[in-house]
């Protein structure tokens, strides 16, 4: 189930501890369980690497609409640094927030596992992974796995990421020779079980060295292969509404993105309200206007009404920006997945949550069957929230 509003950052940072504790615990539980059951360690590798493969896209399934299902230090590190240049993807506070809470959700599951299966919670790990041939190991899985992590989503593909990073993991267990740890909250946490999978201390920081120079390899790879991202072809209407045309305006751009013609690294702001019939169609028409082209601006509703609210048209006609030509459109996952910024405005659980968007709620009055005189200041409070949002997106503009 989605939701229109943003998570909250609490909320997402639980979500990834949840997740990161979900998968260390499918790691190390799957370990021990595998040693117990055979002392060949061809046959603990295989059960380690199929449960591991087969858990990760149901973790990200479970997570990823609240969190964006990262579960990996490194992969909110790129999240955040391919994401500055149009504020996209996971700000600085979100990743202060994001790193430690994978780091003890993993550590939570390390010792969930271990008591589980009647071990001491925490067991610290004698094995020793302290070669060079496991830190090259590292280095590849790790550039493996951001590579398809970034590259997904600029081929318009994200919605196959559960499954396609699963069997990349499950793989790469086999033909890379430090088993692909890939991730530091993994191998942190997986220096506390003395078990088939873990990691003894002294062995953790050349491990995360390596995982850090494999996720700068992976950034290069990938931004030389896609140096930007591609729009999804999903434009299934979220709503139960029938489809509306799009307006003229927009149709040329619609079709280049689904044919994934379009590439730009021009931000594009989503706004959402229930009907789009008065705060989302002000807040499109108001950053427009002040972006001077500068920032790609759609608008849409949840339940689109037929028509746009008059008082709405006459308060913005006083600014000189004319809404007559337009009309309120259906939400689609389309709009969404190509945006960098959503902004709902009070539209319930109708907005879909996907990885790497940036999303904000504005509580706003809803200027329906208001009076003129009564829609001025929710205008005036959108326009001030306009100006701040293109100050952040656009600082020099």
């Amino acid at each position: 189930m989605s939701t229109g509003k943003a998570p909250s950052l609490i909320r997402r940072a639980f979500a990834e501890s949840l997740g990161t504790g979900l998968l260390v615990a499918v790691v190390v539980g799957s370990g021990i369980m595998a040693a117990r059951l055979s002392p060949d360690v061809g046959v603990q590798l295989l059960a380690d690497s199929a449960a591991t493969a087969a858990a990760l896209p149901v973790i990200i399934v479970l997570v990823g609409p609240v969190s964006g299902a990262h579960l990996n230090p490194v992969v909110s590190l790129v999240d955040w640094l391919l994401g500055r240049r149009n504020r996209a993807g996971l700000g600085a506070r979100d990743v202060a927030a994001y790193l430690p809470a994978q780091i003890i959700g993993g550590i939570a599951g390390a010792m969930l596992a271990n008591a589980m299966f009647d071990l001491h919670a925490v067991s610290v790990s004698t094995h020793d992974r302290s070669s060079p041939g496991l830190w090259v190991g590292e280095v590849v899985a790790t550039a493996g796995l951001v590579a398809l992590v970034v590259a997904l989503p600029r081929q318009g593909r994200a919605h196959l990421a559960p499954p396609v990073i699963g069997a990349y993991i499950g793989a790469a267990y086999w033909f890379t020779s430090s088993t692909s740890f890939a991730n530091p909250a993994v191998t942190i946490a997986r220096g506390f079980s003395d078990t088939f999978a873990g990691i003894a201390p002294a062995s953790i920081p050349g491990f995360i060295a390596a995982q850090l120079v494999g996720a700068a390899l992976g950034v290069v790879l990938v931004t030389s292969l896609y140096p930007t991202r591609r729009a999804s072809v999903d434009r299934e209407p979220v709503t139960q509404n029938p489809a509306r045309p799009i307006s003229s305006h927009e149709a040329p751009r619609a079709t280049a993105q689904v044919q994934g013609a379009l590439v730009s690294d021009i931000p594009e702001v989503l706004f959402v309200c229930v009907h789009n019939a008065g705060r989302s169609q002000m807040a499109a028409a108001l950053l427009d206007h002040h972006a001077q082209g500068k920032v790609r601006v759609r608008s849409a509703g949840s339940a689109p009404a037929d028509t746009i609210n008059p008082a709405v048209i006459q308060v913005m006609e006083e600014l000189d920006l004319d809404l007559t030509k337009e009309f309120p459109k259906p939400l689609t996952t389309e709009a969404v997945q190509t945006a960098d910024v959503v902004i709902t405005m009070g539209c319930g659980d109708a907005c879909p949550i996907f990885p790497g968007k940036r999303y904000l709620d504005w509580a706003l009055d809803d200027p329906a069957g208001k009076p003129v005189d009564q829609v001025r200041p929710i205008r005036e409070e959108i326009d001030k929230r306009v100006r701040e949002l293109l100050a952040e997106l656009v600082p020099a503009h």
